[in-house]
């Protein structure tokens, strides 16, 4: 279907009128949408559901019966919404949380991969009776975790830092080397050896690498040194360096994939210029590149194809789920000490979104046989299996006791506007309700010199502090500061948020010294 396609099926010119038209199916399309965002959050259901739900009943069989089977087009659209997604993610992941999860990230998205893909693809052949080739790639599509799905539902619920980290970070490692099996899959003639594969995935794993993290140092480098005319361009920035390392990256025959993620993450945790608005714009985006490909995906279906293939995909979900990926979770993490617990937890976490839909159009677009049979088995699996797993993580982290206690306390916000001619920052703070800093005098928060409180904002009056004010929860506080101690005011800051007026004596890290011993800038 081209933009010369109307809805309905019919084929009209490219008129300013039926422009007007397709604008306004698309408006009501996302107004519809964001309703269900809604909807999702009261729900628990991963809002993937009500996405391709919408897709469907636009599409054929449905109230407005597009006929759309470009397969090649989506796969396109998906690959660009992938790298919006795993940009966004990796903006908002959190180094101090996903450091120590790397090495077990590392396994579950390498060796974890080969035993899902291993176990689902014997599954499939033997129970199901698909030709291996066909087993493989399903497999394969199978074995990548959707960072959008699994975290649209934790959110709700307060995990170990660790458990959440290792979950982040699978979701942005193991796309990787998935894509590269589902090519070499689906490439018509025999398949390479298993070792050329692996050849294969780590070197395009260390390209990707390599250039994600050059690219996110360079670009958050540029971001701190240079003032921008507008606070609004900032946003607009981040993400472009964050795509320009996708683009970097397979062009030099990495993995685009694993290179917008490391810049994302890099950008996220450089304490760059106006940053809540960076995220918030990042966060609209990831939200509008997720609702246009579910709704793509769902229009691409054929639901009276799906009847057919419902019972293999139950089947080989079934493997996936019981059988492949505890098996996958306990595998890799045998060098880790991990409580049982949050291995069963994270063996059910593992939810497939969006991108095993996307990537089960690779097959098609190369016009392998059985492929569209493929194709219908693991949207049925997706959609059957989030149906299940979703709604039920809050009550399986409860059950296995690894929810943590959600009145600890929070950390502090902090955006940076930077003052390019005074050589300074305007630090905005605000103190959360679950902060340690409630209760501390202004001279207790022992900033290093060169860093002031000018300003609190309390019940929406603004007064200029004494050294012996008391901060109180709910404030907000304007500080300035001298660029060279910048960091140290921060990282004091945040400190204080952490252990109260004591930290630095009681192992928090900060230094009331001055900018000696304070954590290092990223």
């Amino acid at each position: 279907m081209t933009i010369r396609q109307a809805y309905a099926g019919k084929e009209r010119p490219l008129t300013v009128h039926a422009l007007n038209e397709l604008l306004l199916v698309c408006s009501l399309v996302l107004l519809v949408a964001v309703v269900a965002v809604r909807i999702s959050s009261r729900s628990g259901l991963p809002s993937l559901l009500l996405y391709l739900g919408i897709g469907i009943a636009i599409g054929q069989d449905g109230l407005f019966d597009v006929k759309f089977n470009n397969a090649e087009l989506t796969q396109v659209f998906g690959y660009a919404a992938l790298v919006v997604i795993l940009a966004e993610g990796g903006l908002g992941t959190k180094w101090k949380e996903i450091k120590p999860a790397l090495p077990a990230a590392a396994m579950l998205s390498i060796v974890g991969v080969a035993v899902s893909v291993g176990v689902t693809a014997a599954g499939a052949h033997y129970l199901v009776g698909l030709d291996w080739r066909q087993a493989l790639i399903i497999g394969a599509v199978v074995s990548s975790t959707d960072a959008a799905a699994v975290f649209s539902v934790l959110r709700k619920v307060p995990l170990p830092a660790r458990v959440t980290g290792v979950l982040e970070a699978e979701s942005g490692f193991n796309d990787a080397p998935v894509v590269i099996l589902v090519v070499a899959f689906s490439t018509k003639g025999p398949i390479d050896s298993w070792y050329l594969l692996i050849g294969e995935i780590a070197l395009e794993l260390a390209i990707g690498a390599a250039v994600g993290i050059a690219v996110g140092w360079i670009g958050s480098f540029g971001l701190r040194h240079v003032a921008l005319p507008a606070s609004g361009l900032y946003p607009i920035a981040v993400m472009a360096i964050a795509v320009s390392a996708y683009a970097a990256g397979a062009m030099a025959h990495g993995s685009g994939f694993l290179s917008v993620y490391l810049a994302a993450m890099i950008l996220g945790n450089a304490k760059l210029p106006h940053w809540p608005a960076t995220r918030g714009f990042a966060d609209g985006l990831g939200w509008l590149a997720q609702i246009g490909m579910f709704v793509l995906l769902g229009l691409l279906v054929t639901p009276h194809d799906l009847l057919d293939d419902f019972w293999p995909a139950v089947i080989v979900g079934l493997v996936l789920t019981v059988v492949a990926r505890p098996l996958e979770v306990f595998i890799s993490l045998i060098p880790f000490r991990m409580p049982w617990q949050e291995k069963a937890f994270m063996s059910w976490a593992g939810l497939r979104g969006a991108v095993p839909i996307i990537l089960a159009t690779i097959p098609m677009v190369s016009g392998i046989e059985g492929s569209t049979r493929v194709f219908n088995i693991v949207f049925v699996l997706v959609v059957v299996y989030t149906l299940i797993q979703g709604p039920t993580l809050p009550w399986v982290a409860k059950a296995l006791k690894i929810a943590e206690d959600p009145s600890e306390a929070a950390d502090l916000g902090i955006e940076s506007a930077p003052l390019e001619r005074l050589r300074g920052h305007l630090l905005s703070v605000a103190i959360p309700a679950k902060s340690k800093m409630h209760g501390v005098e202004v001279a207790e928060l022992r900033l290093p010199a060169g860093a002031a409180v000018t300003l609190v904002v309390r019940d929406d009056k603004s007064f200029v502090p004494a050294p012996a004010t008391v901060l109180r929860r709910g404030d907000e506080l304007l500080v300035v500061t001298t660029d060279p101690v910048r960091d140290a005011a921060e990282a004091r800051l945040h400190a204080v948020g952490e252990g109260g007026k004591l930290a630095g004596w009681l192992g928090t890290d900060g230094d009331s010294r001055g900018t000696s011993g304070t954590r290092a800038h990223h």
